[in-house]
């Protein structure tokens, strides 16, 4: 019997890089007359852009792929939605739970394993899950220092390399990634962004505001206890008393 809270047919989207895993998965769904899949995607930038246009009820999405991996897809989706992880690796299992998944497969699967992952699948759907919030935080990969930034615009994907950034500031739980005279906005809280920073080159410099050193071009003070920084583009921050202790020990 189909649970009250989840659709008839379940809207899906296939997201693997090899093409003969979406034509295995494709068959072993195909007689499903609860499935309908209404996208195929061979890397993570097409899913992101088929999740934005197609407002699917499941993601089947491999981990492993070049250019965008699978946790970072999730990283990009500003919605909640189940996700089944396929993996050939089972180190990558219990990450995926850790990113709230429905359930992984760990190739080769068969189609019971299939079939007993979806019915878990819509178990989940219309049910209450982790907001978009704690998904997006989740898919930090831990202490490895952030080389590049992934930022959705619609159904486009900006990659900012780090090394690009000018500063970053907050706004409510989302950051504001300067960038050469250019401003992106991220689902993430500020904090969340300062700790994959690489320390010898971000500064908080206010609870606000996390500055790339080498942008500083000189600090004024303004009042008692009040500083601001002046960037080499003629940008303005302010700068708390702890954040100048920072600032200072760094210079």
């Amino acid at each position: 019997m189909t649970d009250s809270n989840s659709p008839d047919r379940l809207k899906l989207i296939l997201v693997d890089d090899e093409a003969p895993a979406r034509a295995l998965l494709r068959e072993l769904l195909e007689d499903r007359p609860d499935i309908e899949i209404v996208a195929e995607c061979a890397n993570g930038f097409e899913a992101v852009k088929a999740v934005a246009d197609s407002d699917p009820d499941l993601l089947l999405l491999d981990i492993l792929m070049p250019k965008l991996n699978g946790f970072e897809v999730l990283e990009l989706l500003e919605r909640d939605i189940p996700v089944i992880f396929i993996t050939a690796f089972d180190e990558h299992a219990l990450k995926a739970f850790d990113v709230h998944a429905v359930d992984y497969l760990l190739k080769p699967f068969t189609r019971d394993r299939l079939d007993e992952a979806l019915a878990r699948a819509r178990g989940r759907i219309g049910s209450p899950g982790p907001s978009i919030r704690e998904l997006a935080e989740s898919t930090d990969p831990g202490s490895r220092t952030l080389e590049r930034i992934l930022v959705r615009d619609g159904s486009d994907v900006h990659v900012i390399p780090v090394d690009d950034v000018d500063y970053f500031e907050a706004d409510d739980d989302r950051v504001i990634i300067h960038s050469g005279g250019e401003s992106r906005s991220k689902l993430q809280r500020l904090a969340r962004m300062e700790e994959r920073l690489d320390r010898e080159r971000f500064v908080r410099i206010h609870r606000s505001y996390i500055l790339n050193v080498e942008r500083l071009s000189k600090i004024e003070l303004y009042a008692k206890d009040s500083r601001i920084a002046i960037l080499s583009d003629g940008a303005k921050l302010p700068v708390s008393r702890s954040g100048y202790a920072r600032l200072r020990d760094l210079l």
